[in-house]
């Protein structure tokens, strides 16, 4: 398991969090009594859910400890539990009306066996709300296939993270056997940053996670240096000096 670090997830919290106020937006449910956020991360979409639902009892889930800690720490009146999301399924008895999950399935393998798990939370009559990345096609992900599996990085890398994330079409038919109806769509975000570098500090946080803890400290500089002069060729400097950064992201929401 790769360790998670709450503050540096947390340098881009607006861009971030705004996918999961437009996918709470597209909840068709006025006053859920119970709200499970799987994949809670720092407590920031776990808030998006309590602004939305101020009536709800929210639970919030990670086995990140830092991020769990770093919830409790900016959310003390939510409950935030450290546990894999396979451990609480096999623990708890509790469906509830809404299950969602912003940011965190794409991290999992074998979607088609985990979505009808995260269905059976839910109680008849509620909803799985999910948002992942869909950018693998983008710049970004280009440059970083091809760093990771170059001559000079690649023997380095004992794991590579695999891509795990499916087609819309897919999603559909694995949703609907167990969904009375399912909404989906894609929404591609432009982001403005301020230079090359908060590229890099983004994916340091999360994509280029996973290889930078494989590396030690000398290789994590170098590694990142190609990186940088890679996404400089790639994401053109705007006329105002900053960069335009643009992030597909693939939502679906399934009534149970």
């Amino acid at each position: 398991m790769h360790s998670w670090n709450a503050t540096t997830y947390l340098q881009f919290k607006i861009e971030r969090t705004r996918p999961a106020v437009d996918l709470a937006s597209r909840i068709p449910l006025d006053d859920p009594k119970t709200v499970l956020d799987i994949g809670c991360g720092p407590g920031n979409s776990t808030a998006v859910l309590r602004e939305r639902f101020p009536n709800a009892t929210i639970i919030g889930i990670d086995n990140a400890p830092d991020m769990i800690a770093k919830a409790k720490e900016a959310y003390p009146d939510m409950t935030f539990f450290c546990i894999d999301v396979d451990k609480y399924i096999a623990t708890t008895d509790e469906r509830f009306d809404v299950v969602f999950s912003n940011a965190c399935l794409q991290w999992l393998p074998d979607h088609k066996a985990v979505l009808p798990k995260w269905m059976g939370l839910v109680k008849e009559g509620g909803v799985l709300a999910v948002q992942m990345p869909n950018n693998y096609a983008e710049p970004i992900h280009r440059i970083i296939e091809a760093l990771t599996t170059s001559d000079a990085w690649r023997p380095h890398f004992h794991v590579m993270r695999e891509k795990t994330v499916l087609s819309a079409s897919e999603y559909y038919d694995c949703l609907v056997e167990n969904a009375a109806h399912v909404d989906l769509w894609e929404t591609a975000y432009y982001h403005t940053l301020s230079s090359h570098q908060d590229l890099l500090e983004w994916y340091r946080g999360t994509g280029l996670r996973p290889y930078l803890e494989q590396l030690n400290d000398t290789q994590q500089k170098e590694f990142e240096a190609d990186f940088l002069s890679a996404v400089k060729e790639a994401y053109p400097i705007q006329a105002d000096g900053t960069i335009l950064f643009r992030f597909p992201r693939l939502f679906f929401v399934a009534a149970k």
